[in-house]
């Protein structure tokens, strides 16, 4: 192995190792709320999670790190792999995702819809419980696609 291709395979494992710990993060909060309520959630538990300090807390939590995770892969691991991978990334995003579709790292469709939730997040959503409510319980449901991702760039880093 080059150099360049060291320092890209570190890159890939730094940027693994903190969506990792984003995911990791998300999954601890999503347990914390399962002792008391099981997902996905009713409207009628998710106010109580909202009326409760703790719980809420675990439910910012869990949009954060989702937030976090969703940022970094995006932004950091997914052109870390193509590097890796002798790829140029100086291309627009949607070609920089078919690539990962190719080498099936990920699903373009699906990848839109974890966008789509993350820009959903970023706009105010607190004022509306079945907007929120809908947003903790698509998480809940997209962060298995999220692990298997991020297990397939381990396997491929290897």
């Amino acid at each position: 192995m080059g150099n360049k291709t060291l320092v890209y395979k570190q890159k890939v494992h730094d940027n693994l190792n903190e969506s990792y710990k984003h995911l990791h993060r998300l999954e601890n909060a999503f347990g914390a709320l399962q002792r008391h309520y099981h997902f996905p959630i009713c409207l009628d538990d998710f106010k109580k999670i909202v009326d409760s300090v703790e719980y809420l807390a675990y439910s910012d939590q869990i949009i954060y790190r989702f937030s976090k995770l969703q940022d970094c892969m995006g932004a950091k691991l997914f052109k870390s792999v193509l590097l890796y991978e002798g790829e140029n990334v100086n291309k627009p995003f949607l070609d920089i995702l078919n690539q990962l579709e190719v080498i099936d790292i990920i699903q373009v469709d699906e990848w839109f819809e974890i966008r789509d939730l993350r820009n959903e997040i970023a706009h105010d959503y607190e004022d509306n419980d079945e907007i929120a409510l809908n947003i903790l319980n698509t998480i809940f449901k997209l962060k298995v696609d999220l692990k298997e991702t991020l297990d397939a760039i381990s396997e491929l880093v290897k």
